[in-house]
């Protein structure tokens, strides 16, 4: 018998709930991007966390919701994948904020996969009260019957997080290591720095906007006789009003999206950055199901 453990954990939740901020702080490194518009994850990211007695790879999705276009239905049906493959859910509802409808639903909806395991998580903690906490563990406790834990928690002071890690641990099956011990996440170069981009392009924008907003790379090359590396990148909006509004006033605020994403893209490519943004617009693409296959959904 193996005495180490590894296997896939999910956290789901309604948008918004801190999940890949849990994310990035149990794997110790940013893999997964945050901002507070809903819908800021896209696709399945897979951060991997190395434990004394084995490995969790925790795999974040894009939050569950009512879908308004064909990009949102496919961000749900993504999700409903995920949790037909991975050994563990974790539900996860802030302590901030009632239990309403749309958590009662996502809890219900778990019965539909039964193979893996589920533990509820109240999120956020470091921004509520005693109480609140108090109130929404009751709250969260009484969704189901089959919790195997239930575990109030903050990844901004990563309170309790070591407490997860091992609960996590314990529901996994048995075996080796799914990966190097090296490695953080399986993501390409090119798609962490496409998602740095969107997460900066991302700050400050109007409601309406952050769902029309993606990102293209067209290269990433160190450049010859120079410690630099050439980024060459596109944001892809849908209207060209919304162009207007990336690009700002004499280029201000596409200037100022270039200076957020190269702070980000930087520490990651190890050397300065020459970070080229070009904003294109290609009508209604959420929409559009041949743009959704270009655009790598």
């Amino acid at each position: 018998m193996s005495d180490t453990r590894s296997g896939f954990v999910t956290f789901v939740g309604r948008p918004n709930v801190g999940k890949s901020t849990l994310t990035n702080a149990l794997v110790g490194e940013k893999v997964a991007i945050t901002s507070d518009k809903p819908q800021t994850t896209r696709r399945a990211i897979r951060g991997i966390v190395n434990r004394p007695g084995g490995q969790l790879v925790v795999v974040d999705t894009p939050g569950i919701h009512r879908p308004r276009t064909l990009l949102g239905q496919r961000l749900n049906d993504l999700v409903e994948q995920v949790l037909g493959d991975v050994d563990v859910i974790a539900f996860c509802a802030p302590a901030t904020e009632k239990v309403g409808p749309g958590d009662r639903r996502i809890a219900e909806s778990l019965s539909g996969y039964p193979r893996a395991k589920k533990v509820a998580l109240v999120t956020k903690t470091d921004a509520a009260t005693r109480d609140q906490i108090a109130e929404r563990l009751v709250e969260v406790d009484s969704l189901r019957e089959d919790w195997a834990a239930v575990i109030p928690l903050s990844a901004v002071t990563n309170d309790q997080l070591d407490v997860l890690s091992d609960e996590l641990l314990a529901l996994m099956p048995e075996g080796p290591a799914l990966y190097d011990a090296d490695i953080t996440t399986d993501e390409t170069l090119e798609d962490r720095i496409a998602e740095i981009i969107r997460e900066a392009a991302l700050h400050g924008v109007r409601d309406e906007l952050p769902h029309s907003i993606a990102v293209t790379i067209d290269d990433v090359a160190p450049r010859e006789g120079s410690d630099l590396t050439d980024v060459w990148a596109n944001i892809i909006v849908e209207r060209d009003s919304q162009k207007a509004i990336i690009i700002g006033r004499k280029g201000s605020r596409l200037a100022d999206v270039g200076a957020r994403a190269r702070a980000g893209i930087e520490p990651l490519v190890g050397t300065r950055v020459y970070l080229s943004l070009h904003v294109r617009v290609a009508k209604e693409w959420q929409r559009d199901a041949k743009q959704l296959g270009r655009l790598g959904f």
